[in-house]
């Protein structure tokens, strides 16, 4: 009978049932169950893609393995602490690969979860490293933190939404957390109205129009 895996168990339900597991002990992550993750996010990217009809667009799926990683060990590491201070950059890595869109859709497959383990965090203790960890993560990929409250005033939009795609994207999870703090953003503003056009009402009533 095939090992159960932690690791892949937490990531199925999670997504299925946007609930997790935690375990006992933190387990280390064989090199196989990192193969079947990226062969899983794999299929669950093509199942998402359908919804923004890209073909340019693929998998990242050493990205999204890295993502699923930092989700299951923040969520292990909110009840198992002990002794695991000196392995936190090893548990929680920064990002080494290329940051774009397919890295960052990809990363979203794991790290759209990621703000509520985090707000658990900073709850239980503000001042843990962990906290600084993943806050740093979630700027990076802000994509999975819409309707999160995270300090982006240095984020230049023009630039960061130039890929009309990611741009169609990152404006629908604006709508559909109703994020008034990236909504009221100036140029964020300005598309979310044009795209809303003679339906902004439908789409966004209590929204205002920001002025530049």
């Amino acid at each position: 009978m095939e090992k159960k895996s932690a690791f892949l168990d937490t990531l199925f339900l999670l997504r299925k049932e946007e609930c997790i597991t935690i375990f006992s002990d933190i387990h280390e992550i064989s090199k196989k169950e990192e193969q079947d993750a990226a062969d899983y996010f794999q299929a669950e990217f093509e199942k998402e893609r359908l919804e923004f009809l890209s073909d340019t667009l693929v998998c990242d799926t050493e990205t999204a393995v890295w993502a699923a990683k930092i989700v299951y060990h923040s969520a292990q590491l909110h009840l198992i602490r002990e002794n695991t201070a000196k392995d936190l950059n090893k548990l929680i890595p920064s990002f080494k690969g290329k940051r774009d869109v397919s890295s960052i859709l990809s990363a979203d497959l794991s790290l759209r979860f990621l703000p509520q383990i985090f707000s658990a965090l900073h709850d239980a203790d503000p001042e843990d490293p962990l906290v600084k960890l993943l806050e740093n993560i979630l700027k990076q990929f802000h994509y999975s933190a819409v309707g999160f409250d995270l300090d982006l005033e240095d984020t230049n939009w023009e630039e960061e939404l130039k890929d009309k795609t990611y741009r169609k994207l990152y404006l629908e999870r604006i709508v559909e957390k109703k994020s008034y703090r990236l909504a009221e953003i100036p140029y964020l503003n300005q598309l979310l109205i044009a795209e809303f056009g003679l339906h902004k009402d439908v789409f966004w009533k209590e929204l205002k129009t920001t002025e530049n």
